[in-house]
């Protein structure tokens, strides 16, 4: 199922792998201020940060969270003199389609296309762009499918674009348990117990997914208001199926999906980020080879998988040296 990242459990630390510490930033409670901008087939709401003339950063979040995760990292960057983009995912937020006709698709390719319309909608010509979970596959298959737009990447679990015939390749049973919610979800039960229950369940798997962080009640709270919009459920389980070949793809993205199913390798400086999250994948091994340019690999000792908001200075860091060349080995 893509690389082995993204298992929603724990494993001890591989080793001779360097652990690099997590400096703590006390978390913000307040909500974010969202403006809107119309960008190809959706209404995008989006968080910004810092001056309008800075060098742009883009940094997109995965599921089941939202732009909350970079609400710590944003003034970090902003500080620094960058401007700060953070769009809710479709589906996520106040994120909208323009058309109740338009297909409430979840494959790949549209994520990075939407990301792309809108710095197109925002007169951005080119970025660095950083994520996490969706949002590091996005990030990764932007620079891989229009890399004249992204300067420069910071990825959360490395290389994660999805080869849906290597999907189609049995794990390990311990590999399959940690997929549980995406065999959940490609059943009609699945659907209805997530429209249901979305909010202990995804409050769940942040508690898997990030076992030592002390996220408060106020902290999830404030993210799962964005779970209510009204595609939410559709674009999430038309991902997961779509990723275990249940959904049909749209032909308009076709030529897209081919050419990632191809395994593209991306050219542009990267920084590649594991935790603990990432268990025996944590030393970037299986996908360090992926990654043509400018090229380290970073590992955060005692975080979990939603890593801008569990170490926020360690990802901001992340993205400024990655847009200063400044990609030491492992920084050893």
């Amino acid at each position: 199922m893509t690389i082995a990242a993204g298992r929603f459990g724990v494993a001890p630390p591989p080793e001779g792998v360097e652990r690099l510490p997590a400096a703590p930033v006390e978390p913000k409670k307040s909500r974010l201020d969202v403006k809107q901008v119309e960008a190809g087939l959706l209404n995008i709401g989006y968080a910004e940060f810092g001056p309008p003339d800075g060098a742009v950063v883009v940094l997109l979040h995965g599921w089941p969270y939202d732009i909350h995760s970079y609400a710590d990292v944003g003034p970090l960057l902003a500080e620094r003199g960058y401007r700060v983009i953070v769009p809710f995912l479709r589906g996520y937020g106040s994120t909208r389609f323009l058309a109740d006709s338009t297909c409430r698709n979840g494959q790949q390719s549209v994520f990075a296309l939407d990301a792309i319309r809108l710095m197109d909608a925002l007169h951005i010509k080119r970025a660095v762009v950083g994520g996490f979970d969706w949002g590091s596959r996005t990030a990764a298959i932007m620079a891989a499918l229009w890399p004249d737009r992204v300067k420069a990447l910071a990825l959360v679990s490395g290389y994660l674009i999805v080869n849906l015939a290597a999907n189609e390749q049995p794990l390990t049973p311990q590999g399959e348990l940690g997929w549980w919610y995406q065999y959940y979800f490609a059943t009609e039960r699945g659907r209805a117990g997530y429209t249901k229950y979305r909010y202990d369940f995804n409050k769940l798997i942040w508690q898997n997914a990030s076992p030592l962080w002390a996220f408060d009640a106020a902290t999830f709270d404030r993210t799962a208001k964005s779970f209510d919009n009204p595609d939410h459920v559709a674009v999430v389980i038309h991902n997961y199926r779509w990723r275990l070949g249940l959904a049909k793809s749209e032909a308009r993205y076709d030529e897209l999906e081919g050419t990632l199913a191809r395994s593209p390798s991306i050219g542009v400086p990267t920084i590649t980020i594991a935790s603990d999250f990432d268990g025996a994948a944590a030393d970037g091994a299986a996908y360090a080879k992926r990654f043509s340019g400018k090229y380290s690999h970073r590992v955060l000792k005692g975080i979990g998988h939603n890593v801008p908001q569990e170490a926020p200075r360690a990802f901001a860091d992340a993205i400024v040296d990655v847009d200063r060349y400044d990609v030491r080995a492992a920084q050893d």
